[in-house]
């Protein structure tokens, strides 16, 4: 029950609904049989961000867990001493399909989809980390399975559930701010300075083959596992690739954001080994019912907006009277003002146009929990907010500024058919080869 990929599949682009048709299902995914009865969970990874996805389930029955490494898997299953243990995901998944209802995948990037498309083309739920995949290409694999199959899924940005970010898409949809044509979004984290290593050996407790999974087989490298991996191409997609899903989610859902049509990204000269120590992108969105056109604007790794430090001179502080950091964030520049915000704050600007603005009555009601969302769900019914359709399109849009700076090319996205239609040579960075034994 998997999909052959071939190198024609992403250099020529695929149509619409083309990855629902890899696989056809017989049978509806399993429900719990009423709202109290305990799903059985596994666990992709052990420690990390997914112990703590874990532990975000640990209300219900965490029946199987996998790892390639034996210290953080005997670490991570401690909790949970009825669970069966293993080494590879794809044997956990084959050999406890029967006994499973759902599945949280916390591993590197790299093999967020062939874990999570096993798991949907099995009929269970899924919980994944983000970004949601590697790959463009694997990010519309998976929301197409989740589709077919009528999966419940969520995608683990945790921060869509607090009640900051849901303030502020009341705001921008009361129109405190007017039609918004543009918006900047920063983060401050650095992953750069990759290098392989081939003198080491691997350690005794990690299996290294099976670490590298869908990836080019390569000598055991020190330093890659279990953290820096997001430094390297192989594996993650730097500061952008994992930042990038939590903060320009707050534009997509606020300002109903799917594919950008147009996507440019500059930075320090492109390594092929290494993320940059920095990256700017530029995403063109198209007009989306009431809302014009938009420019999104990316920056990492310490860069901001050129505008910031002008607006930080009025001294912006929240809703509480606490002044706006500058770490992270979002500024939206709409016809009537602007909104600055984070994780946790939000202001509008200018300070003395909004002194007598009254914000709407809450809308949005409060989330129970990013986790819980999920298992409220696949038990009751309905849907989630982060669910694949909603972040694989997020995580789409994320991945194709990494695409434009490895190219070097500003790229014309033809989102219908997964397209670059103006460069080749971007288009072959849509996806990746995957080595054999693995498929997605």
């Amino acid at each position: 029950m998997t999909s052959k990929l071939t190198r024609r599949t992403w250099l020529q682009g695929v149509p619409a609904g083309a990855a629902a048709g890899f696989f056809v299902s017989t049978s509806a995914p399993r429900a719990a049989d009423s709202p109290n009865e305990r799903l059985r969970i596994a666990g992709v990874g052990a420690t990390g961000r997914a112990g703590a996805d874990i532990a975000g389930v640990a209300s219900q029955d965490i029946v199987a867990i996998a790892d390639v490494d034996k210290q953080l898997l005997e670490k991570g299953a401690a909790r949970f001493p009825g669970a069966r243990k293993y080494a590879d995901f794809r044997e956990m998944l084959d050999r406890e399909a029967d006994r499973i209802d759902a599945v949280v995948v916390g591993t590197p990037d790299h093999t967020h989809a062939p874990a999570s498309a096993m798991a949907l083309r099995l009929k269970k739920h899924v919980y994944c980390e983000k970004p949601l995949t590697h790959t463009v290409y694997e990010a519309r694999v998976l929301a197409e399975l989740a589709r077919e199959h009528k999966l419940v899924t969520q995608m683990g940005t945790q921060i869509h559930a607090g009640d900051n970010y849901r303030r502020v898409v009341e705001l921008i949809r009361d129109g405190a701010i007017g039609a918004v044509r543009e918006a900047h979004v920063w983060a401050s984290a650095v992953y750069t300075d990759g290098k392989f290593t081939t003198t080491t050996a691997a350690p005794a407790h990690l299996d290294w083959d099976l670490w590298l999974g869908p990836s080019v087989k390569r000598p055991y490298s020190e330093g890659v596992h279990p953290f820096h991996w997001r430094r390297f191409w192989d594996y993650g997609t730097g500061t952008l690739g994992d930042f990038g899903c939590h903060y320009m989610d707050l534009a997509h859902w606020a300002l109903d954001l799917m594919h950008p049509v147009r996507v440019s990204a500059s930075g320090p000269p492109v390594d092929a080994v290494s993320t940059p120590r920095y990256c700017q992108a530029t995403y063109d969105y198209p007009a989306r019912g009431e809302h014009p056109p938009l420019r999104l604007s990316w920056y990492d790794s310490g860069k901001q907006p050129p505008q910031l430090a002008e607006l930080l001179k009025d001294d912006p502080r929240d809703q509480n009277g606490k002044a706006l950091g500058t770490g992270g964030g979002q500024l939206f520049v709409g016809d009537k003002g602007m909104l600055l915000a984070n994780y946790g704050q939000r202001c509008l600007l200018p300070k003395q146009r909004f002194a007598d603005y009254k914000p709407p009555e809450p809308s949005i009601p409060k989330s129970i929990g990013h986790h819980n969302e999920w298992l409220h769900a696949i038990k009751n019914g309905g849907g989630t907010t982060c669910n694949f359709g909603y972040s694989g399109a997020l995580t789409e849009a994320v991945l194709l500024g990494t695409v434009a700076y490895r190219s070097g090319q500003t790229l014309e996205w033809d989102a219908r058919r997964l397209k670059v239609t103006n460069s080749e040579q971007a288009q072959t960075l849509i996806h990746k080869e995957y080595r054999k034994g693995w498929t997605l």
